[in-house]
């Protein structure tokens, strides 16, 4: 399974230290240039850790592809629409709930941070979940009582 992804998941994932949990989920992680030059900014938390990561994943998109877009899309967001369409991809990796309706108006399967980490868990990759919502919780990613209530519900688990 091909994913694209867009930076907050995977900024989600780097402060939870679960990046590697992509490649296990699947086969192959691509972000289009946008994506890589807004997550690698010298003055972003976990840039250096995501620049390592994303070493060999950057795609070129063609622009000759089109998606539907709101007016508040940025550019990684609209070039990670545009590389999923580009390539056929099975799932974009992408947090923001008005960037997930955008992507179901334009018929692209998603796929959140905490959903690849439901994923991992349900394939014994990892034992807990609640330890890495943890980290979300004490970082700057906002995470409301009620995701974190039913992540931890569909993983049989209780915050700690």
């Amino acid at each position: 399974m091909i994913l694209v992804a867009d930076c907050s998941a995977l900024i989600a994932l780097s402060i939870c230290n679960s990046l590697e949990l992509l490649e296990q989920v699947f086969s192959q992680v691509i972000v289009p240039e946008a994506v890589y030059l807004e997550a690698t900014q010298p003055n972003k938390k976990h840039a250096h850790e995501l620049k390592l990561y994303l070493e060999g994943k950057v795609r070129k998109v063609d622009m000759q592809h089109y998606v539907f877009l709101d007016g508040f899309a940025d550019a990684g967001e609209t070039e990670a629409m545009l590389l999923y369409k580009q390539i056929d991809a099975d799932k974009l990796l992408i947090d923001d709930q008005r960037g997930r309706n955008v992507a179901k108006i334009n018929h692209i399967e998603t796929i959140g941070s905490l959903g690849v980490l439901l994923v991992a868990k349900q394939r014994g990759l990892i034992n807990e979940i609640a330890p890495l919502l943890s980290l979300l919780e004490n970082s700057d990613i906002y995470l409301s009582k009620q995701i974190i209530v039913t992540v931890l519900e569909l993983a049989n688990e209780t915050l700690g």
